[in-house]
């Protein structure tokens, strides 16, 4: 288990930035792909970003690149969002997912990879 904890959600107004963190327990964090994920209302969870073990590569969704950063932080056991220039289509419970991997160059964007998720937290923007 890995439990995951999200926080850092908020509401901002279009143009307004916010940092999202995904805090994990245990002591074998860097042994997980993380990701980011996003369901809005009447819509499918949708990808947002991804991170190998090492945090060295990246991938995004088109709908974020440029805007949305993450990154980790292997020895605070911490995951992030950094998520600038928001726009009220970003509105969404956010939520934060781990995949075990034997491949530091491993790096996932599909929901079905991912084995452990967080409870979400809610991000909206106003226009």
């Amino acid at each position: 288990q890995v439990p995951l904890v999200e926080s850092g959600g908020g509401l901002v107004q279009a143009g307004d930035s916010l940092r999202l963190s995904c805090a994990a327990s245990g002591r074998t964090f860097s042994n997980y792909v993380m990701g980011w994920f996003r369901l809005a209302p009447g819509k499918e969870r949708e990808f947002v970003a991804g991170i190998n073990r090492n945090g060295d590569k990246t991938t995004y969704a088109d709908s974020v690149k440029g805007r949305f950063t993450i990154s980790r932080d292997n020895a605070r056991n911490t995951v992030y969002l950094q998520m600038n220039a928001l726009k009220p289509e970003d509105t969404a419970v956010y939520y934060c997912a781990a995949a075990a991997s034997l491949s530091t160059q491993a790096i996932y964007n599909r929901d079905y990879n991912y084995r452990y998720w967080g409870q979400g937290t809610q991000v909206t923007v106003s226009s």
